[in-house]
């Protein structure tokens, strides 16, 4: 006999159906065209990083029962020290370089930013606890000298490992690796972070063009150089995890792509992250500009895939 939900359970699910929409699709208040660099912009990715904020608490998160298949292949991942610990240095990061920021809507998105990063870090935590998994001890978070470096660093390490987290985690449902309700509590914390790399590509326009020419050089310059370390992390974290379990910085591992989804090759997988991270960056104002660097590079790649 199949359930069906008592009023109480309507307006439960009708709430949680307009907090999803509200995460996922903004459009900003001012009509017409927006000047990239202007404080329209800047009004403009600010508060939709504000707005679709979901109000989530991780400790009423209701962690589903796995099965024993389910279970296992969940906490034999060798990811889960290098995501808490990733999320916990981002959030310092981020909350580090908002209190160097000038503007009050600026610094108050951007202390929303870290906020998130760090409910992502109890998320993860309470994850590991209700499962059984052990992580290695937690070193400190110190505050960066850097803030800025720091702050780019962190938003540009989001934009790769965000890229591939989409598609894997699509992959991952689909395979049935992660179970339906394990993937229906996870969902906002991955939508969040399409939130934060859409916020991270529009600030980093935002900035440039309001710098004076004089400083572009030297701000192209560090930028240069943080893809350089990415790439080399990255490179790093394929040939696999530290055996001592040092942790860089990496939300999702692409290296797990057989472990994690259902056996894509290589091309098919770079074509779900594309379809995965254009999906989760319909719903927002057209006029916020999309990340385009990770993408374009995808795009590159299949043109020397065979198909």
């Amino acid at each position: 006999m199949s359930e069906t939900l008592t009023p109480i359970d309507d307006v439960g699910a009708a709430a949680l159906a307009a907090q999803d929409a509200a995460l996922r699709h903004w459009t900003h208040d001012t009509p017409g065209p927006i000047r990239i660099g202007s404080d329209e912009h800047l009004k403009m990715f600010s508060r939709m990083l504000l707005d679709t904020h979901d109000p989530y608490r991780p400790a009423v998160l209701d962690w589903p029962r796995l099965e024993p298949d389910a279970l296992r292949r969940l906490t034999s991942l060798p990811i889960w020290d290098i995501a808490v610990q990733t999320e916990g240095r981002a959030s310092i990061r981020v909350k580090t370089y908002a209190k160097t920021v000038r503007d009050p809507l600026l610094r108050e998105a951007i202390e929303m930013d870290g906020d998130e990063e760090a409910r992502h870090k109890v998320v993860l935590s309470h994850l590991v606890q209700a499962y059984g998994i052990e992580l290695a001890p937690e070193p400190s978070y110190p505050p960066p000298k850097d803030p800025e470096w720091a702050w780019m660093f962190t938003g540009y390490s989001e934009c790769i490992d965000s890229f591939f987290a989409f598609g894997l985690f699509r992959s991952a449902q689909r395979s049935g690796f992660f179970p339906a309700a394990l993937v229906e509590t996870f969902e906002p914390v991955i939508q969040e972070e399409a939130r934060h790399i859409l916020f991270f590509v529009n600030w980093v326009a935002w900035y440039r063009k309001n710098l004076p020419w004089w400083r572009r050089p030297w701000h192209s310059l560090r930028v240069g150089a943080i893809w350089i370390k990415l790439v080399w992390d990255r490179v790093a974290i394929a040939r696999g995890i530290d055996a001592d379990g040092v942790a860089h910085d990496s939300n999702f591992l692409p290296a797990n792509r057989e472990v994690l989804g259902d056996s894509l090759k290589p091309r098919e997988m770079i074509e779900l992250c594309l379809k995965e991270d254009q999906e989760r960056m319909s719903g927002y104002d057209p006029r916020l500009l999309r990340p385009r660097v990770v993408p374009g590079l995808a795009r590159l790649a299949l043109r020397f895939m065979k198909k």
